[in-house]
């Protein structure tokens, strides 16, 4: 998870309470990962969420293929920045000349910045598979490994991290520290 987190995430996460995990009642195994934050200058929410929906069943006209329980979408929530706090976008500004009169202007643009808070807003699963191209499959795969990441190994062993107990079994660390 470490690669998701980009400097300017840190003081963010600085206000991060808690992570909890809670299961669907209505549904066979899916899950909301709910992020409790302390008020912060960033944004206004105390909880951001991501809903996972599970598929526990073998689709019924090809039961052969099912390989177990699996993530079949999720759903993110919307941070409510405050003003000029957003890490999710960065504003370029780009000069352009016009060709005829030689004049040039600047434009100011605003594209997706690398953050860790982008994981609450991810790509949406088309409701016909045919419409998936390969780079959107491997996002939705990262993604939904990632929250079954988070429910199966870093919230129960929260006390682990926290102590730096489980940092000590992690092969990564040994090799970072030896270097």
């Amino acid at each position: 998870l470490s690669e998701m987190i980009q400097d300017h995430d840190e003081p963010i996460l600085n206000h991060l309470q808690d992570v909890k995990v809670k299961f669907s009642s209505t549904e066979d195994m899916g899950f909301t990962l709910e992020f409790y934050f302390e008020s912060n200058k960033f944004f206004t929410n105390s909880v951001l969420t991501k809903q996972y929906t599970m598929r526990s069943e073998p689709d019924e006209t090809d039961p052969w293929s099912f390989e177990g329980p699996e993530i079949i979408k999720c759903k993110g929530c919307e941070i409510d920045w405050n003003k000029g706090q957003n890490v999710t976008v960065k504003t370029i500004k780009k000069k352009q000349k016009h060709k005829g009169r030689g004049t040039t202007r600047t434009i100011t643009k605003t594209v997706q910045n690398d953050s860790f808070f982008n994981f609450f807003s991810p790509p949406s699963v088309p409701e016909d598979d045919a419409e998936m191209d390969d780079d959107l499959e491997a996002l939705l795969a990262a993604d939904f490994e990632i929250g079954h990441f988070i429910r199966e190994r870093i919230v129960p062993r929260a006390v682990l991290y926290f102590t730096g107990e489980a940092l000590e079994n992690d092969d990564d660390f040994d090799e970072e520290e030896e270097e």
